[in-house]
């Protein structure tokens, strides 16, 4: 006689598996949705919050071997899905209509790598099923184009408003592509302040799960006044573990504390240099100062990535890391470093204001 099966000890089985990006079970969560059992068939799905392709296969072959082991279960129907949703920005400040999250990439100084960084995070968040646009917000010095290697001129369909260019998947918006690349921007803040705010709210974005901004460096009259006005969902922190480069970090983190911006984590650049010729390791700018301004101001470490010449070669060659090579252990930080980014904005607050009705009050 078959036994019959329960949905207790299905359940109890499930929760054996356990997300490795957040060390919770999906059952605890309220993750499982759509709970079925017919006899001795069972049917179920895990909706994951962030995106995470390349965990996916490894994920329900799990949950299924987990379902098999209850007893009289013998065929499993498993779906794992992701759904991205829009969470809270700054206060006062509203959710972009066909952006629900936009991740801003900072450093509190220039030469930090941050805008290698800022590319192979939205390649990563791609990489792992999420639909990510760019929008290069040094002004001064724009390096979106060659990193992501575009090298047109965007369209405007009504005159008003441009189409993003694409580059790896990726949507972006820069004042590079409308300025020759030799051609020094001359402006003061104000004007370099409106030309931002202008790529980024005249820029049809096509439903982005994620809009990663290219900060300016440092936290001038310019970083100060984007982190103000643009609805920014989480920022990282781009250092490296010099203490010149975390003096200013540590500005950076303050600066973005200050407009109520959360800071999800850090991300330490250049943190070792493996010679490739003798293989000898050296950490070239010092060790533990991340962690340690990690464990200071209370927030993680995303991840460290080496000073390595490939990174430069690749990103100055327009195809970073994360898409020249997907397979390196380089690009698989960078994956790593995107999940904890996402799974970071997961755990806040979900955004509610475009779907809640607009009152007007009317004299009568």
């Amino acid at each position: 006689m078959t036994a019959s099966v329960t949905d207790t000890a299905l359940l109890e089985q499930l929760k054996t598996v356990v997300d490795p990006n957040t060390g919770k079970d999906f059952v605890s969560t309220r993750q499982l949705k759509n709970l079925k059992i017919d006899g001795s068939s069972v049917s179920f799905e895990v909706e994951l919050r962030y995106p995470a392709k390349s965990q996916i296969d490894a994920l329900r072959a799990a949950l299924i071997a987990a379902a098999r082991r209850v007893p009289g279960v013998t065929n499993v129907s498993a779906e794992v899905g992701v759904k991205i949703v829009a969470h809270t920005v700054q206060r006062g400040l509203k959710v972009l209509p066909n952006v629900k999250n936009i991740i801003a990439v900072s450093s509190g100084k220039g030469g930090v790598g941050k805008s290698t960084v800022a590319v192979n995070l939205a390649l990563a968040l791609a990489a792992e099923g999420a639909t990510v646009g760019m929008l290069d917000a040094d002004i001064y010095g724009p390096s979106q184009p060659t990193m992501l290697g575009i090298d047109e001129k965007p369209e405007s369909v009504d005159g008003n408003s441009l189409e993003p260019l694409v580059g790896h998947g990726i949507q972006a918006s820069s004042i590079g592509f409308l300025i020759d690349a030799d051609q020094p921007m001359v402006w003061r803040g104000p004007m370099v302040t409106q030309a931002l705010q202008q790529l980024l709210t005249q820029t049809n974005w096509k439903d982005l799960d994620y809009l990663v901004v290219d900060m300016p460096p440092g936290t001038g009259d310019i970083a100060l006044t984007l982190a103000q006005q643009v609805p920014v969902t989480g920022a990282v922190i781009v250092t490296t573990p010099q203490e010149i480069a975390l003096i200013d970090a540590r500005k950076g983190f303050k600066m973005f504390e200050k407009v109520g911006v959360p800071v999800v984590g850090l991300v330490e650049n250049m943190a070792i240099h493996v010679c490739s010729k003798c293989g000898h390791a050296e950490h070239i700018f010092g060790t533990g100062g991340a962690q340690k301004m990690a464990a200071d101001f209370g927030v993680e470490v995303l991840g460290s990535l080496p000073l390595d010449m490939r990174i430069r070669e690749q990103a100055d060659s327009g195809r970073p890391t994360v898409v020249a090579e997907p397979d390196s252990d380089i690009a698989a930080t960078y994956r790593a470093i995107a999940r904890k980014v996402a799974l970071r904005i997961a755990e806040k607050a979900k955004d509610m204001s475009l779907k809640m009705p607009t009152i007007k009050v009317q004299n009568t």
